[in-house]
C-alpha cells in the first residue's frame, strides 16, 4: 500500500464520496420514489401476478440496495487500483 499525498487523498476521498452519494440517491429514488410516490402508478403495471408499486414496496428496494453494494465493492476496488491503496 503506498502513502497518498495530501492532494491525492483529497481527490481520492471526493470521488469516494461522490459515489457514495450518487448510489444513495439511486436506493432513495427507488425505494421513496417506486414505493410510496409512484405506487399507484407502478401498481398499474403487473408482473407474475403481483402489482409492481407493491412489489417495488416489498421487495424491489432490498434487491436494488443490495445490487448497489456490489457495484459500490468493485468501484471502490477500481478506485483504489487507481490510486494505488489496494490491499493484498
Amino acid at each position: 500500500m503506498s502513502q497518498l499525498s495530501e492532494a491525492q487523498a483529497k481527490q481520492y476521498w471526493k470521488r469516494n464520496r461522490s459515489l457514495m452519494i450518487r448510489l444513495m440517491i439511486i436506493w432513495f429514488v427507488v425505494s421513496f420514489g417506486c414505493g410510496i410516490l409512484w405506487v399507484d402508478t407502478l401498481n398499474l403495471i403487473q408482473i407474475g401476478g403481483y402489482k409492481l408499486g407493491f412489489w417495488f414496496a416489498q421487495q424491489g428496494s432490498i434487491f436494488v440496495f443490495i445490487g448497489l453494494i456490489f457495484y459500490y465493492v468493485v468501484a471502490m476496488a477500481r478506485l483504489d487500483r487507481e490510486f494505488g491503496v489496494e490491499e493484498d
